[in-house]
């Protein structure tokens, strides 16, 4: 290992388990004179990895804040949501599936099947239309305006069912709806025979990782009975978010 870079790290080390430090303190923990501790501090300190709090302490930077958010909102969100997809799938009976949005397009990346021998045809790496699923709706509920804006200009709308939301001008209402109830509704959009409720999963810094649906045959559950499943949806997706670094203190009730 680079020496100056062993020395970086150490300083990191001793400024996290001890907080801030001054020049003297620092050139001690290192061994070295005080202007190479010095030195160090200061392209530590260009990168934000430390600041200067008074002139003579030193403390961790807000570059390393950042790299920890960055580095929980990248863990494997399918392994992370795992366990309380499998909870919420155990305790419903009904599908339960994950998805991500990637360029421009819903993604499944995880399924647990229902109990119930009518099932939504659906599969791991299969596309999820944008315009007329509940993960769709709430992936795209989460874009920054910008992006959203470029996304919906390049959308079709397909008329799927006799449900599917087929105006540019009325889907943007929906996605403003799901932002402020926090879950969106697929009312047999997608397939005429099957409805879901979806919510988002967050990351450490709040960003909408994944969308978790649960899709649920007609025949046994009318809208309002799919609405009342609602609570059970975002308490697993509010214990996938914090599996995912998302700071939760309570358990949403619905």
């Amino acid at each position: 290992m680079s020496q100056s870079l062993d020395r970086g790290l150490i300083l990191l080390g001793e400024l996290s388990r001890r907080g801030p430090r001054t020049l003297d303190e620092l050139a001690r923990a290192l061994g070295v004179h005080k202007t190479t501790a010095l030195r160090l501090l200061r392209t530590l300190e260009a990168h934000r990895f430390v600041r200067r709090e008074e002139p003579r302490h030193y403390r961790l930077g807000s570059a390393l804040f950042d790299l920890a958010n960055q580095a929980l909102e990248e863990r494997d969100v399918r392994r992370a949501a795992e366990p309380a997809l499998r909870e919420l799938n155990a305790a419903t009976g009904h599908t339960v599936h994950l998805a991500s949005y990637e360029g421009g397009e819903a993604i499944y990346i995880d399924k647990f099947d229902g109990r119930h021998p009518v099932r939504m045809y659906s599969r791991v790496g299969r596309r999820a239309p944008l315009h007329c699923t509940a993960v769709g709706k709430v992936l795209l509920a989460a874009l920054p305006a910008g992006e959203l804006d470029a996304v919906l200009a390049t959308m079709e709308f397909p008329r799927l069912t006799e449900h599917t939301i087929t105006d540019p001008r009325r889907y943007r209402a929906e996605l403003s709806r799901v932002r402020e109830r926090g879950y969106a509704v697929d009312d047999a959009e997608h397939e005429d025979f099957v409805h879901c409720i979806a919510a988002p999963v967050r990351g450490a810094g709040g960003r909408v990782l994944a969308a978790v649906s649960l899709s649920v045959p007609r025949v046994l559950l009318d809208l309002d009975g799919l609405l009342g499943l609602v609570p059970e949806l975002l308490r697993a997706a509010a214990m996938a978010s914090a599996e995912c670094g998302y700071p939760t203190t309570d358990t949403p009730e619905g």
